[in-house]
């Protein structure tokens, strides 16, 4: 028989979890819903601009924090609608607007739409060297009730098909928010697929929390490409839950992605 203190070790070499598992045990935390969606300034396939439908989406989606591109600030096109502070107020939401340019006597850029509070927001200009279309990314700080505060980042980079543009916007969100300690959540459309150098360069600094369900989210009609993103960082202070691209294809010209996180207490 074995001596009781080897028997007890025995037993407990299968009841410890491993080292891994071990730093996301302890209650689950409570989860996190980031939605990210190219609104197509409202407009959809159909042609029609309807930020019912869209507010509808993000509702229907039960989204905490959203990050949304292509959004009109009191354009003509759009009827001189400040679209994000009408999203807001149909999904009761909080919101703060980046623009990244002038556009029809109002503005184009992009918005965050959050449950909870969105302080210390920033808009951060991104290399533009073919001076086609400004690109920004847009930070806030978000602090959920009883859990750890998180930085929210949205972006979207350039569309060329030649990549310069989009390699030195990625540089530029590394050093932004690649390198320090904030726990951070970098969403967005990146106009690049998983295999370009773009992704690949990101991945030494961001996990990405969309790659446990890969799905095309363009053209929302029938998708074939997978350009729009959910990343985080650090790695070990997210569990990803689910990650899904929603089945609406009239809306905008993307699919919106919503991916589920769990952020991990540190210890």
């Amino acid at each position: 028989m074995f001596p009781r203190f080897l028997l007890l070790i025995f037993i407990s070499s299968f009841a410890l979890p491993k080292a891994s598992e071990a730093a996301h045990s302890g209650p689950p935390a409570t989860v996190i819903r980031v939605l990210s969606y190219n609104l197509h300034h409202g407009e959809g396939v159909d042609g029609k601009v309807d930020l019912t439908r869209i507010a509808r989406i993000i509702t229907d989606a039960h989204a905490d924090i959203v990050a949304l591109q292509e959004v009109d600030q009191k354009t003509q096109r759009t009827g001189g609608v400040d679209q994000a502070a009408e999203l807001a107020r149909l999904t009761g939401l909080h919101f703060a607007y980046g623009k990244a340019m002038d556009y029809q006597g109002g503005a184009y850029g992009q918005a965050l739409l959050s449950r909870w509070p969105l302080t210390e927001f920033v808009v951060h200009p991104l290399p533009n060297p073919t001076q086609v279309e400004p690109r920004i990314a847009i930070s806030a700080q978000v602090r959920p009730p009883g859990q750890p505060g998180f930085r929210f980042v949205g972006t979207h980079l350039d569309a060329n098909r030649d990549d310069t543009a989009r390699w030195q916007q990625t540089a530029r969100l590394i050093e932004l928010f690649g390198t320090d300690t904030t726990p951070t959540i970098l969403v967005g459309d990146f106009n690049a697929r998983p295999e370009t150098r773009i992704l690949q360069a990101l991945t030494p600094y961001f996990f990405e929390a969309s790659a446990s369900n890969p799905a095309p989210t363009s053209p929302a009609h029938a998708p074939t490409r997978r350009i729009d993103y959910v990343l985080v960082r650090p790695a070990a202070q997210w569990q990803v839950q689910t990650s899904t691209v929603l089945p609406e294809a009239v809306a905008s010209d993307h699919r919106p992605l919503r991916v589920e996180l769990n952020p991990v207490s540190a210890h």
